[in-house]
């Protein structure tokens, strides 16, 4: 299957993105609708499906396409296998599997209940691993299909601020390389994606309790639109790239985060401790 945002899709491709709603599930749910692939969107939030559905059938669809919404939290089991379960029958067996629903807190760790941080987890992980479990049945038959999993930048590099959200990114990682392997001899692929800061509802709500240190620490780097982040992902799936880290900044993080990263750590740290003394000398 060839993906760009260049070139139609086949007429019949189905996508399933999870966090459809917004960010960047939503931006690649509307790319895809115009390279003519049928979508079916699944988030929480009936509403905001709703309203995404809407949005994309005004970009005007080709009769064949169809656009599907689903309310489930991923992170309940089995909400999702109902969720996808019904995709199949609706619109037939995926060619996609995009997992972009997610969640974080941002705070100092001291500050993140350990509720959070298992939120965190069942959401972020667990919710792209039941999709996953989910579509392999019906892409392994078929002996076709793709899966992106989208993690973050966090998942490369430990962040400050970011204890509860950076190691459920570190787990899709592991779970990505993991399967790449596996699902290569029954014609199925994964790419995992990088995704640097993205100016996202999610990311303005991190925003609500980011550490000043945090706050320094990203402000060195470029915040993405949804946007772009989403035609990166089609130009890397076009590619046939299994990592596609958008930006050069997060390629090189990519390439290089185990070279790099006590470089890193000793730049993140030298902002963390220039913070402290600042705010000790205002006290």
């Amino acid at each position: 299957m060839s993906v760009a945002h260049s070139s139609p899709l086949p007429s019949d491709t189905h996508a399933i993105i999870t966090g459809g709603s917004s960010g960047i599930g939503r931006a690649t749910a509307a790319v895809l609708a115009q390279q003519g692939a049928s979508l079916t969107l699944i988030a929480r939030t009936a509403s905001k499906l709703e309203e995404t559905r809407q949005a994309i059938e005004r970009q005007g669809l080709q009769n064949s396409q169809q656009v599907l919404t689903l309310t489930a939290d991923v992170s309940d089991r089995a909400q999702v296998e109902k969720a996808i379960g019904d995709a199949i029958a609706t619109l037939g067996p995926p060619d996609l599997l995009i997992t972009c629903a997610g969640i974080a807190h941002c705070d100092y760790f001291q500050n993140l209940s350990l509720e959070m941080c298992e939120q965190a987890m069942a959401v972020n992980y667990f919710g792209s691993l039941y999709c996953i479990r989910a579509v392999l049945p019906a892409m392994e038959q078929r002996r076709q299909g793709h899966i992106v999993v989208v993690s973050s930048g966090v998942g490369l590099i430990g962040l400050y601020g970011y204890s509860a959200y950076s190691p459920t990114k570190f787990a899709l990682r592991g779970l990505a390389e993991s399967l790449r392997g596996e699902l290569k001899p029954l014609g199925i692929g994964i790419s995992i994606v990088y995704p640097p800061d993205t100016d996202t509802p999610q990311l303005a709500q991190e925003n609500l309790t980011k550490p000043l240190e945090t706050q320094r620490i990203s402000s060195t780097a470029k915040t993405w639109t949804a946007e772009q982040v989403a035609h990166t992902i089609l130009s890397g799936l076009k590619n046939k790239k299994f990592m596609i880290a958008p930006g050069q900044e997060m390629t090189v993080l990519a390439r290089l985060h185990s070279l790099i990263s006590p470089l890193l750590h000793r730049y993140f740290d030298g902002i963390v401790a220039k913070t402290r003394r600042e705010r000790q000398s205002h006290d």
